[in-house]
């Protein structure tokens, strides 16, 4: 299973109504955390569970569905998450 799969399958517990992920990993060869095998991904979430969130709780509910991965097969993670109606 690739890395994206992965992120997918984790995110799945925010029930999420569209999920786009980018994997930006080849833009960043040579880079520190690419050596030493974490990728980097560019993502944007929209789930319900997200309303009436700020910003910094809807990346926290992120992180915590992602879990260990953030430590070792994702380096960088850029995340717009929306509730939605939003965008």
């Amino acid at each position: 299973m690739s890395v994206a799969e992965l992120i997918r399958s984790n995110l799945s517990r925010l029930t999420p109504e569209s999920l786009d992920i980018v994997d930006e990993s080849a833009r960043h060869a040579g880079h520190e955390g690419a050596r030493g095998g974490g990728g980097h991904y560019r993502l944007t979430i929209v789930s319900a569970q997200f309303s009436g969130k700020p910003t910094q709780a809807r990346h926290r509910m992120v992180y915590e569905a992602l879990g260990p991965m953030m430590k070792k097969e994702i380096h960088a993670l850029s995340i717009q998450a929306y509730a939605p109606g939003e965008i």
